[in-house]
């Protein structure tokens, strides 16, 4: 449990100011509403980045002391307050042509239409978020020197399509030119560059870790992330902004009071970094070997059911369940597999 302490005293002081705030609005009705809608936010957010913290977890298990402790301080502080918070408020922003205060007072006075600006730019960050995780879904899949295969020979063979170069972008860039139909006319070229933008980040993050830690063997963002470095950083800074955006938009199905949406996320978010660390610490990536290939494949589906979401509503719950379900299957397949080598080596012995 001392993984979880600061989660746990985050938690209770969130959800202290977000009771303290609905007492502010509506007396004790609105503390006991805040209080249970933060709660409900919280799990949420949960629910859909607990695959997000099995890929953190990958990452970080290799990487020295220093760079552990920088993604998981002042990661924390980016994810909370950066992408829960601020980066919502930026599009608005930039979409409005308003500045980020009076953004912020719109926010707090009149929620519905703060939510109206974001929901109607949802496309765009759709296209941007959905791409990002869609390459860090086909990196993974599509590895030519991945020894661990979690679906057999079909896994297999579709990893030694990663010998043909930049297979992954051109499937990316393909499947991007597909989802244009899903879309208005009037928003096709918005989207098709804000899913160029993902596309070229992820990019621009691999050139990075190529650039400063040349020296790692491998070529992939995968391998060059490993030791920890400034392209490592941004690499798992941007995926978390991938996942969290799409939590903030599924939040404003629940309430548009942007302050118990901030305290309800942040409370998730501390999980995800207590649950990242308890991986890394506890080894548990080695315990049980698929599970790591269950966070891709969930990444690969929230993918996308974020580019599906450009022009279908797809229930939270949905997303974060099946997630879930991925990550339960691995484990599943992890036990299975680890009894069957004990069985071997008692064979064997």
């Amino acid at each position: 449990m001392k993984h979880f302490r600061i989660s746990f005293l985050v938690s209770f002081v969130c959800l202290a100011v977000a009771g303290w705030w609905g007492y502010s609005l509506a007396g004790w009705s609105g503390a006991l509403s805040a209080f249970g809608i933060a709660l409900i936010l919280a799990a949420m957010e949960v629910s859909l980045s607990f695959d997000n913290a099995v890929v953190n977890a990958s990452v970080l298990k290799n990487w020295n002391e220093y760079w552990q402790k920088l993604f998981l301080g002042v990661g924390i502080i980016v994810a909370v307050f950066g992408m829960r918070l601020l980066f919502p408020l930026v599009i608005v922003a930039v979409a409005a042509d308003i500045g980020i205060m009076d953004v912020w007072t719109l926010a707090l006075n009149d929620p519905q239409t703060y939510s109206m600006h974001l929901t109607n730019h949802h496309a765009e960050v759709a296209a941007f978020g959905g791409m990002f995780l869609l390459l860090v879904f086909l990196n993974f899949l599509l590895d030519s020197e991945k020894e661990t295969h979690w679906l057999g020979n079909f896994e297999k063979k579709l990893g030694t399509l990663g010998k043909v170069s930049s297979i992954s972008v051109m499937i990316s860039i393909g499947v991007l030119m597909a989802c244009m139909g899903l879309v208005a006319e009037a928003q096709k070229m918005v989207v098709l560059m804000s899913g160029l933008w993902g596309i070229l980040i992820y990019v621009f993050v691999d050139g990075i870790s190529s650039l400063l830690e040349k020296e790692e063997e491998g070529g992939n963002v995968g391998d060059m992330v490993k030791k920890g470095g400034i392209g490592g950083f941004l690499y798992l800074e941007v995926l978390d902004a991938s996942f969290s955006f799409d939590g903030v938009i599924g939040a404003f199905a629940i309430t548009t009071d942007v302050v118990i949406i901030m305290l309800g996320l942040a409370i998730g978010a501390m999980f995800v970094r207590s649950m990242t660390i308890y991986l890394v610490k506890k080894g548990t990536l080695d315990q049980f070997v698929y599970l790591e290939h269950g966070a891709h494949y969930a990444i690969g589906i929230l993918a996308a059911i974020m580019l599906a979401s450009m022009k279908f509503h797809v229930p939270e719950i949905f997303t974060g369940l099946i997630g879930v379900a991925f990550i339960g299957a691995s484990v599943w397949s992890s036990v299975r597999h680890r009894r069957q080598q004990a069985k071997t080596l008692a064979v064997t012995a």
